[in-house]
């Protein structure tokens, strides 16, 4: 558990100005990672540099957010591609279509190894191309909301389970430095 909340804040932290790290210093607080953590915090910090996108960022305050078919906010719950199209709509202004499938038709297909935080990442999950969607994080990581009776989380793609599963990446315009329109 320390390992992956050490992680969240390796690729969740730094690399904004001032009112995001505010908003992050008040995310670790209320999770009482803060206290916990002390000076390493400080130390990921450093080692972050420009890696973690403010779409993670805003995605990571979603993190134990419960599961729910067809859902689409904080308050109802997520399934896979509510989430990824509420975080696109919060952080970047990009409504992205409502389906994973149809998010993964709208958006730029790129190689696994091109990957950056911010990308989406689809899985055969339920005998079907792109059935499930999530974001990746960075380190072969990904934020999703799995399924009914779990909550949104990262894990981690190189498992067997997400590696067997794995069908492709995709770039959103706006992920990919263009503004949105």
């Amino acid at each position: 558990m320390f390992r992956a909340l050490v992680f969240l804040l390796f690729f969740s932290a730094a690399a904004h100005a001032a009112p995001a790290d505010d908003d992050m210093e008040r995310l670790l607080a209320d999770k009482g990672l803060v206290a916990r953590l002390g000076n390493q915090l400080q130390q990921v910090r450093q080692s972050v540099g420009e890696k973690a996108s403010e779409l993670v960022v805003n995605a990571m305050g979603f993190l134990g957010v419960p599961y729910k078919r067809g859902g689409n906010s904080a308050e109802s719950g997520f399934d896979c591609s509510g989430f990824v199209r509420a975080m696109y709509e919060q952080t970047v202004g990009l409504i992205l279509p409502r389906r994973a499938e149809e998010q993964a038709a709208a958006t730029q297909e790129i190689d696994r190894s091109e990957l950056r935080p911010g990308d989406l990442v689809f899985f055969n999950t339920m005998r079907r191309a792109f059935s499930h969607v999530g974001i990746y994080v960075g380190d072969g990581k990904f934020i999703h909301s799995p399924r009914s009776g779990s909550q949104v989380r990262v894990e981690d793609m190189r498992q067997a389970y997400w590696q067997t599963r794995f069908n492709g990446a995709r770039r959103v315009g706006a992920a990919a430095g263009e503004t949105p329109n």
